[in-house]
Formats: C-alpha cells, sequence, structure tokens
C-alpha cells in the first residue's frame, strides 16, 4: 500500500477548551510556537503524505490563510532582513496544488467528516489524522503507521493504539487483540465507548487511521451512535466484516491537546523540554515558580 493522502477532520467546535475557542479555532491554539495543525502538518509531511486535506467548518479559514502565502509579510521580513523568520515560513509552506479543503456543514461526528472528503480522496486508501492529538516522537506516529502498513495486504487497514487505564476504557474506542506480531496485531473487534467492565481490552483506538475507500460507502448509510453521532469506530466495525483490520502499539508520548489541564498545558511543557534552546530556561523558571 502506498499512502498519498490524509485528511485532517478540523471542523469541531473546541467545546473542551472554551472560552479560548470562542472565537479562534482549537487546531491553531499553539503549542511552545506552532499551532497544533502545523505540527500534525508536518507529521503528515515526514511521513511522505503528498496531498493534504482538510475537513473545515465556519469559522475556520484561519486554517486555510495558515498555509498560504502572506506577501505582505513576506515582504516586510524582506526589507527588514529577517532570513531566519522567511526561512522559517519557507518550510511551512506546502507546495501548490498539494493542500485542498471542503466544508462539513454541521457537527455530526468524525465519520461524517471523514465522509466528507470522499471525492477528493477517490479510491485510494489514506490516512486520517486528528489534529488535536499530538504524539512526541521521531520518527512520527504516521510514519510508524505507513511503514507498517507496508508489510500488510492491499485491502488492510489499520489503527494506532494505546494502552489505558482499564477504569477509563469507557471513555474511549476500544479494539480487541487478535493475532499478534511484536507491536502490530490484528483487530479482534471493535467498540465505542464499552460500558464499564466490558471492555474487550485497554487498548485504546487514538487519533490516526489508515483506511480503505470502501469505508465510504458505510459512513453513507452510517447511523447515528455514541453521543448522537455518525462515528467514525462503528463505520470501521463494519468495514471489518469484509476487510482486515490491524493495531499498532506505536512508540511515542500521546498528547491530548483538546483538553484543558492536564492535557495541553502538558503537552506545552514536554514540547518546550525537547527544544534544546529553550530546555534550560523552560526548568529553571519551573524550578522558579514551584519554590526549588
Amino acid at each position: 500500500m502506498k499512502i498519498r493522502k490524509a485528511v485532517f477532520p478540523v471542523a469541531g467546535l473546541g467545546t473542551r477548551v472554551l472560552p479560548a475557542t470562542k472565537a479562534m479555532p482549537k487546531e491553531m491554539l499553539t503549542i511552545v510556537d506552532k499551532p497544533l495543525i502545523q505540527y500534525v502538518y508536518d507529521e503528515a509531511r515526514e511521513a511522505g503524505i503528498e496531498h493534504f486535506i482538510f475537513v473545515t467548518g465556519r469559522n475556520k479559514n484561519v486554517i486555510e490563510d495558515h498555509f498560504d502565502r502572506m506577501f505582505e509579510l513576506d515582504a516586510t521580513l524582506s526589507q527588514r532582513g529577517k532570513k531566519a523568520e522567511q526561512e522559517i515560513l519557507a518550510q511551512n509552506q506546502p507546495e501548490a496544488g498539494a493542500v485542498s479543503f471542503t466544508r462539513q456543514q454541521a457537527p455530526l461526528g468524525l465519520g461524517h467528516a471523514v465522509w466528507c472528503a470522499r471525492d477528493i480522496v477517490g479510491n485510494e486508501p489514506f490516512a486520517v489524522v486528528l489534529p488535536d492529538e499530538l504524539v512526541l516522537n521521531s520518527p512520527g506516529c504516521l510514519k510508524q503507521m505507513i511503514e507498517t502498513a507496508s508489510t500488510l495486504g492491499e485491502k488492510s487497514n489499520l489503527v494506532a493504539v494505546e494502552a489505558v487505564p482499564d477504569h477509563l476504557t469507557h471513555q474511549y474506542g476500544i479494539c480487541g487483540v487478535g493475532k499478534r506480531n511484536g507491536k502490530m496485531f490484528e483487530v479482534d473487534g471493535m467498540v465505542e465507548k464499552p460500558a464499564k467492565g466490558t471492555a474487550p481490552s485497554n487498548l485504546s483506538i487514538t487519533g490516526r487511521y489508515i483506511l480503505q475507500p470502501e469505508i465510504f460507502k458505510i459512513l453513507e448509510t452510517q447511523e447515528r451512535g455514541a453521543g448522537g453521532e455518525i462515528q467514525l469506530t462503528d463505520a470501521m466495525i463494519g468495514l471489518a466484516k469484509s476487510q482486515k483490520f490491524y493495531g499498532v502499539e506505536f512508540e511515542g508520548e500521546r498528547h491530548d491537546c483538546g483538553s484543558k489541564p492536564p492535557g495541553f498545558l502538558r503537552a506545552n511543557i514536554a514540547y518546550g523540554l525537547k527544544r534544546p534552546e529553550l530546555r534550560d530556561g523552560l526548568i529553571a523558571e519551573m524550578k522558579k515558580y514551584l519554590g526549588q
């Protein structure tokens, strides 16, 4: 399988981090000095993705602007001799025609958002990347998944999974574990937010997926599930009746940046500590704040 396209569902309202997201998209909240959307774009680009598909909603135009050129800014930086800043912007700039945007007109769930990208994806396998979930690691989570997918059959699907505490499994999509091969295993059933004590394992399905295009036919008629939304996990359960699903336990530290403490704050600290030019100063400020 060659995975050329990635879908980024960015139409959500960001209600978990209000009031920060009242007038600004959640995906533009910054971790250290980059917006969330830039981190996941960079992860996808590192993994070899060629076409980046953003499923947006109302008041999300700033995401489009972020991936566009700003001639006034370029000219000002050039006039002031700020070459380092110009180079940063150039590195973040997608190639012409590599980015597409489509609209999800109503908040009907992740499954519906993915379905909205059907015509742009076409008839080929694709990745889904949730922008509010960051994985701190090199290589990135999606690159690990694509390398794993290259060892599978043509009509195979792959989900990234992470172990969660047993008493929290009812908050996640959980998969059953079949035959194992190292960190990869055959998925033996999936359930969205199982009732307490009924989860088939403690491995949660995280915000990274590699899916076959047949998922779109299922999503087209998928009934609403948990939360009254069209759930992607429910559609994957349907697709698993005719295609293989695999799970892979990725390497890296996952941060749920769509939640206020601890997720968002912890991500800022973790990513700041990974920056050599920021690490010592950040540690010193933390010690000062904690009175150490």
